[in-house]
């Protein structure tokens, strides 16, 4: 807390290279991000007054251009391609959705309404549906394929694993078996003769949706009418099969389900470029996963294990080593003789895997000890325990995605993280495991707690070679450097019909620097925590409307008691601050007894009222206004407003 020219306020104090310092006022917390860069190190820092950080920039906006004109040529090649345009719903697409057995999110309802407009219209569909494990993408994947078929065209759902495959296989024959919609399954769970049925069906049009891993982009596959395509994951697969998927694109619909978040910021800077649809509303009955992280410990695990069996459930044993999964099977057979245990891993033969699997998903084992096979999208509602051995050998992403295989259902879900007992977590572990630990809450994935993970979105979608660019300049003005060259190119070629109407910006807000002379922050002894307060400035710094404000000086008041005068004064100024931006003011100063007020173009008040209201204490400038305050008295603050809101 600083007094400066009689005026107590909070500032954040920001340190740069060789002790350069910056005092950020409280009430401008707004114009700081939070550094999030692609991995560990921490980010060279360069002085206030050095030119260092405006080449880093420089460089980064030049990486960003070229990124911006790759991605607005792929999408204005895609608005000129000549696609099939889908018919609208039928009734039976109504039938189909009217027995999904659960209530839809508001996102996911936005999301398949999304995915059916790109269909309906004339050019291929290249949408992104993102969103956390578990959030219901693969009832979004499944309304479009049907759509599709309905239409006469046939559908390739592509997924990572075999497991996955024979999981979606189920799940597309459950919901559409009351229709006459042939889906078929290629992978390798299926004979060389079952294939070989598969592939001619494909090629006659007699099956209509197909459900498999790479082994659909192989050569012998063709299709009599392939409309749409839709790719679960495609991060997880090899460059050259990308390739392949990127090809398609210019040819059929496509529709990307992925569950590594995307962040907003990123989602925004790309808006009118890349159709991308985000979820992040958890289902209804979903509860959040009771995360512990712990010292392997026999009698935690068998305790674990037990809880889950006494109400009727199933529980995962991840070990992620193939030489010694079977001994671990062993180990937990005798720990609890009372389980049925089955072992499973990517190294088994085919039939073997196919058996563990459906005995698991049936029901028929109670305890799978398997590999982290299962951390893609498998969905046993009934599988309530996950205990994941060596926990810190894992990934971030792989611990998140590991999780979110539990608690698909209603029933409360539990997750046990172990690490060696008495071994020395190296930093990167430990924080992963805190990051895992915290993130305990529906839709963490969209959390800054997974960096890595909107990093590795991040990447997915640019390219990997923008991730120096990244760290050099931090998530937050990467991203906004995006949406200005986006922007600039935009106008450049005159694309101004992709910029999407109501579309967020990232544009650098423009600030006002208000200086009233009045104590203005928020008492320790009002709001006592730190990290509560700091949370408090950035809202209020935030704030872009006076309904903004008053929502938040009332929540002050149901919080934290009467709002002490300091932070009435507060409250005052970021009131003030957004009539001042809605009014085109950079600058509102105390000079003596008047207060001077100057506009970035010309005065954007109605002057006539104004001077009707305030007579003689008002004088106007091309670019300014000088009120007086003298003949005002204490009410000068209140005048001042008045003499804002007069439009």
């Amino acid at each position: 807390r600083l007094a400066l020219e009689g005026a107590e306020r909070e500032y954040l104090h920001l340190e740069y290279a060789q002790g350069d310092r910056l005092y950020v006022p409280a009430d401008q917390m707004d114009r700081i991000s939070r550094y999030v860069g692609a991995g560990e190190a921490p980010p060279t820092l360069t002085r206030l007054s050095g030119t260092d950080w405006e080449r880093v920039k420089a460089r980064a906006k030049r990486a960003v251009k070229d990124v911006a004109r790759k991605l607005l040529g792929l999408y204005a090649a895609r608005e000129a391609a000549a696609g099939y345009a889908f018919a609208p719903d039928s009734p039976w697409q109504a039938d189909l959705e009217a027995s999904f057995p659960y209530i839809e999110t508001p996102d996911q309802l936005a999301a398949i309404n999304e995915v059916k407009l790109d269909m309906e219209a004339p050019r291929p569909m290249d949408r992104l549906i993102c969103g956390d494990v578990g959030y219901g993408k693969t009832e979004i994947a499944l309304r479009a394929a049907f759509k599709a078929v309905v239409d006469g065209k046939q559908v390739v759902l592509l997924v990572p694993t075999t497991i996955l495959a024979q999981q979606h296989f189920n799940t597309f024959r459950e919901r559409l078996q009351a229709f006459p919609v042939t889906v078929e399954m290629l992978s390798r769970f299926r004979s060389e003769k079952e294939q070989q049925e598969v592939v001619k069906g494909l090629r006659e049009g007699s099956v209509d949706i197909v459900i498999g891993t790479h082994r659909l982009i192989q050569k012998d596959v063709a299709f009599k009418n392939l409309g749409l395509v839709i790719i679960d994951e495609e991060q997880r697969f090899g460059v050259m099969h990308k390739e392949t998927l990127k090809e398609l694109r210019w040819e059929v619909d496509v529709l990307t389900l992925t569950a590594t978040p995307i962040p907003r910021t990123l989602h925004m800077s790309l808006v009118g470029v890349r159709d991308m649809s985000t979820m992040e509303t958890p289902p209804e009955e979903r509860l959040p996963i009771v995360t512990q992280v712990a010292e392997y410990d026999e009698a935690l695990i068998r305790g674990a294990i037990l809880r889950e069996l006494d109400r009727g459930g199933q529980v995962y044993f991840v070990h992620n080593r193939v030489q010694s999964i079977e001994y671990m099977g062993q180990v937990l057979a005798r720990l609890v003789p009372e389980a049925r245990i089955a072992v499973a891993h990517g190294q088994m033969p085919e039939e073997e895997l196919e058996r563990v699997m459906l005995d698991f998903t049936g029901g028929l084992t109670d305890v799978l000890v398997c590999t982290a096979i299962i951390e893609s999208g498998l969905d046993i509602p009934n599988a309530n325990t996950i205990i994941v051995n060596r926990a810190d050998h894992f990934g971030l992403a792989q611990l998140y995605q590991l999780r979110g295989r539990v608690g698909r259902g209603a029933n409360r879900a539990y997750a046990y993280f172990l690490h060696s007992r008495g071994s020395q977590l190296s930093e990167a572990a430990q924080k992963r495991l805190k990051a895992i630990y915290d993130a305990t809450e529906l839709g963490a994935g969209f959390r800054i707690a997974m960096k890595d993970l909107e990093i590795r979105g991040a990447g997915n979608l640019l390219g990997v070679e923008q991730h120096g660019h990244i760290s050099a300049v931090g998530f937050d003005l990467y991203c906004r450097l995006l949406a200005q060259a986006v922007d600039e190119l935009r106008e450049e070629t005159g694309a101004a019909s992709l910029l999407v109407k109501g579309a967020p910006t990232l544009a650098e807000p423009p600030s006002v620097s208000l200086d009233l002379g009045l104590d203005a922050y928020i008492p320790a002894d009002y709001v006592p925590d730190e990290a509560a307060r700091l949370a408090l400035y950035q809202r209020l710094a935030s704030a872009r409307s006076p309904e903004e404000v008053n929502s938040l000086a009332q929540e002050l008041t149901d919080r934290f008691g009467a709002v002490p005068g300091t932070v009435e004064n507060l409250l005052y100024l970021v009131r003030l601050r957004a009539l001042a931006l809605s009014r085109g003011i950079r600058v509102i100063s105390l000079h003596g007894s008047d207060v001077v007020m100057r506009f970035r173009e010309a005065v954007g008040i109605d002057v006539a009222k104004a001077q009707h209201r305030f007579g003689a204490s008002l004088k106007v400038g091309p670019t300014s206004l000088r009120l007086s305050r003298r003949g005002l008295g204490a009410r000068w603050k209140e005048a001042l407003v008045e003499l804002l809101e007069m439009a």
